[in-house]
């Protein structure tokens, strides 16, 4: 054909060869606009990061049921809690998704019908009426929104805009580009404003419901789904018209939708509006601080703290404090030692108490423990085969020591048992005790019990009466080891905590303690086993000059430990331990649930046995023709089948009582080169003991005279001494009108050193000389005078004092 003729051979296969270059043309270009619009989308993420680490938090405490015990806020002063979707009602998820975002799990970010929908409802009204934002958008405008403390002035200039809302569509795609659904979620729920300082759903239900999120009703939960919509006009605490139509509003549209039922709507409306706004937690204000400044990147902190026992234990302390002086605060510290979880930590009486100085925290306060170690001499003691139960002590003055202290009571009980001595907090039997020790190999145990102590220069025997520094949870710590078999342990305030133990002293060494501590409390009958039928171990501690009081108890699985003082030190006359410190303590033990009882079961290394006095040892053991071997017996307990025997008061060291000598025909003492025939045991008293014996017991009276025949044998006891001023068993009648003008002398003869006189136990004083002693006529009654000097001579006699008849 012509117009065939100009045709290349080949045409149509160039034109089918540009047919396909169009089409791959056609498709390269888009794929091309998308790799670039996923470039420029790369290259802005990697430009403009999400604003996620710049936003901080609020901390908050909770109990160990996840009640909240305090809250703080951030350094703006915003309440923000951080929250996952697992961490809210389902009700709230249910009530939020279906009323913001019934597609979130859906769409990628952005739900173009919803903005669609949005532009139409718009135009229609001719305002504002609809955003079309998805969750995912309104996270990113809350993320790129300055923190301000009033909604009204959160939003940023110019976020009406279209520039504004495309700004947050591609921070939506960003989101959902590097989050999971349940993470933008939770952003969400933790910054979603709610009115005044309020962010997050969780610090929302704790300020305007006064609960956790976790346990809302359907109403609750439909209210704190709208509220971010408008969190100034529908504050509840000042708006609670305007909040519950919200409410209703959503609502309806739950029932529309078939998420809840019409009954479950109409009882959520019936629901009113709480118009309040609950105060910030302050159920442990000192612990919480302590667990914030210890965790200070947490945001949640939970902790073993029991809120119920927290507030219970609070408001005792509190209400105690009432009683007290001025300036006078306290400590309680509720320890289950099964776990060594603490349940209650009252830091002081009154935080806010500006004359109590309610913001130091005076459970980790070092102050002078007073007598509250003495149970860690006589435990340790034990171990070492020291003592027993019901060993024999002295509570004498220390004649010729350096360091001579005095008790409480300021007189001297003489001869007392190991227990008696615990019990009644007798300082100069801890101090023997201690001694036998050795101070500084005590200091060291404890320190590595895991006690926090302070102590000036080099551990001396004043540790026993607290010349060193401590503090209410060391010691709560240490009281452990009496009731875990010996080990002691740190109480532990956050369940993450691991439980850390030290040993102290043997399971049997523990038991006899504990046991040793058993007693009723002063002034309260039967108290020894109150509800639960638990016996109670107690110990109190009272600091030099009254400045600190203290009580430790142990029932079934707690340990309760009580501080009172003053925060800055200074003396509280009248106030310790056994009397201020106690009852507080009472109280607490009472308030306590011993349905978990702990077993109290005698370990295999502890018997009982009795024991003689003075030696100290089994009666088992003693011979029977031994002169004064058993003039006391005492049931005590023994650990690990050894009977250690008396101390000696004079070195500190155990030392045979028992004395072997020769005596003659005649009955006495004799060598057997001069008429001895035979041998015969006496058992002596330690003569620190002698002014507070019996006559007959002493040793003067019970040792063989010495032979004439026998020259030179070596003494048993200094020269005697005799009280010649006043005989035994002498009546004195004190005149009638008598103001005690009148003076009795003192007298004795023999002796070596100074002379100590003692009436009924107490000290009148000290002749270093010659001179001579007197004292005030006493009132009637019976009186024990007695005199010993400084080798342990000692002489007594009983007298009476009368009123004639008128």
């Amino acid at each position: 054909m012509p117009g065939m003729a100009g045709q290349r051979p080949g045409g149509k296969r160039q034109a089918k060869c540009g047919k396909r270059k169009g089409t791959v043309l056609f498709l390269l270009v888009p794929l091309l606009l998308l790799g670039v619009a996923l470039g420029a989308g790369l290259v802005l993420d990697g430009m403009f990061p999400l604003p996620l680490s710049d936003r901080p938090l609020s901390t908050v405490v909770l109990d160990r049921n996840n009640i909240p015990l305090r809250a703080f806020a951030d350094h703006r002063g915003v309440w923000r809690f951080p929250a996952r979707p697992d961490e809210v009602s389902p009700l709230y998820l249910d009530a939020l998704i279906a009323y913001e975002d019934q597609w979130f799990y859906s769409h990628p970010g952005i739900n173009p019908f919803a903005l669609v929908r949005a532009a139409f409802q718009n135009l229609g009204a001719g305002r504002v009426v609809s955003g079309g934002s998805t969750l995912t958008m309104q996270v990113a405008r809350i993320l790129d929104t300055m923190p301000k403390t009033d909604d009204r002035k959160a939003k940023p200039a110019g976020s009406g805009s279209l520039a504004r809302k495309i700004r947050q569509m591609l921070r939506a795609l960003q989101l959902e580009y590097h989050l999971t659904k349940d993470e933008i979620l939770g952003l969400y729920l933790t910054h979603a404003p709610f009115g005044a300082n309020i962010e997050g759903v969780r610090a929302a239900a704790y300020t305007w419901l006064g609960k956790d999120a976790m346990e809302l009703t359907r109403a609750e939960a439909a209210l704190l789904a709208v509220l971010p919509q408008a969190p100034s006009r529908f504050r509840p605490d000042r708006h609670p018209e305007r909040a519950t139509a919200a409410r209703d509003k959503v609502l309806d549209r739950l029932g529309r939708f078939g998420i809840w039922t019409g009954e479950q709507i109409a009882r959520a409306k019936e629901e009113p509006v709480i118009a309040f706004r609950f105060p910030s937690p302050m159920t442990a204000p000192l612990a919480s601080r302590r667990l914030r400044s210890g965790y200070p990147h947490d945001s949640i902190i939970s902790s073993t703290l029991d809120y119920e026992l927290q507030a219970h234990v609070a408001s005792l302390l509190n209400t105690y404090a009432a009683s007290l002086p001025p300036k006078q605060s306290g400590a309680i510290l509720v320890v289950d030692h099964t776990s060594m979880a603490v349940q209650a930590y009252v830091g002081s009486a009154g935080f806010n108490s500006r004359a109590r100085q309610g913001h130091v925290d005076m459970v980790w306060a070092l102050r002078s423990p007073g007598s509250a170690l003495k149970p860690f001499i006589y435990g340790l003691a034990l171990d070492q085969g020291l003592i027993h139960s019901h060993s024999l002590l002295l509570d004498v003055p220390r004649f010729g020591k350096t360091y001579d202290p005095g008790n409480f009571t300021g007189g001297f009980e003489g001869p007392v048992t190991a227990v008696r001595a615990l019990q009644e907090s007798l300082n100069l039997p801890a101090v023997q005790v201690l001694d036998a020790y050795g101070p500084v190999r005590f200091h060291d145990r404890l320190r590595h019990g895991g006690a926090r102590l302070r102590f000036s220069g080099r551990p001396n025997l004043a540790m026993a009466l607290g010349a060193v520094g401590t503090d209410l949870e060391s010691l709560v710590g240490l009281y452990a080891a009496i009731a875990r078999n010996g080990l002691a342990a740190r109480p532990r305030l956050r369940p993450s905590e691991p439980l850390s133990e030290r040993f102290l002293m043997s399971p049997g060494a523990a038991y006899i303690t504990r046991n040793m501590l058993s007693r009723p409390l002063p002034g309260r009958e039967g108290v020894a086993r109150l509800s639960g039928g638990l016996a109670v171990a107690w110990k109190t501690g009272t600091s030099y000059g009254f400045r600190d009081a203290w009580a430790l108890g142990i029932k079934g699985d707690f340990i309760v430990g009580v501080w009172i003082g003053r925060p800055d030190g200074s003396p509280s006359p009248g106030q310790y331990g056994a009397v201020t410190a106690v009852p507080l303590m009472a109280q607490v033990l009472e308030g306590l649930d011993y349905r978990d009882r702990a077993t109290d079961d005698m370990p295999s290394s502890v018997t009982r046995e009795t024991i003689c006095w003075p030696s100290g040892l089994a009666a088992s053991q003693m011979d029977r023709r031994t002169t004064g071997a058993c003039v006391r017996r005492h049931h005590a307990w023994i650990l690990d089948h050894q009977v250690p025997p008396t101390l000696n008061g004079e070195s500190g060291l155990a030392a045979p009582l028992v004395r072997t000598v020769w005596v003659n025909r005649d009955g006495r003492r004799a060598t057997p080169g001069c008429g001895g025939i035979r041998k015969i045991k006496i058992s002596l008293w330690p003569w620190q003991a002698e002014p507070f014996i019996p006559a007959g017991w002493r040793r003067v009276n019970i040792m063989p005279k010495d032979s004439d025949n026998c020259p030179g044998l070596s003494p048993v006891a200094a020269p005697g001494i005799r009280i010649v001023s006043l005989a035994d068993n002498t009546i004195l009648s004190r005149q009638p009108g008598d103001t005690g003008g009148a003076a009795l002398p003192l007298k004795a003869l023999g002796g070596q050193g100074r002379r100590h006189w003692f009436l009924n136990r107490v000290p009148l004083g000290t002749l270093h000389g010659p001179e001579p002693l007197s004292m005030p006529m006493p009132g009637p009654g019976i009186y024990h005078l007695a005199v010993s000097d400084e080798s342990g001579n000692a002489d007594q006699i009983s007298f009476r004092v009368i009123s004639p008849a008128p």
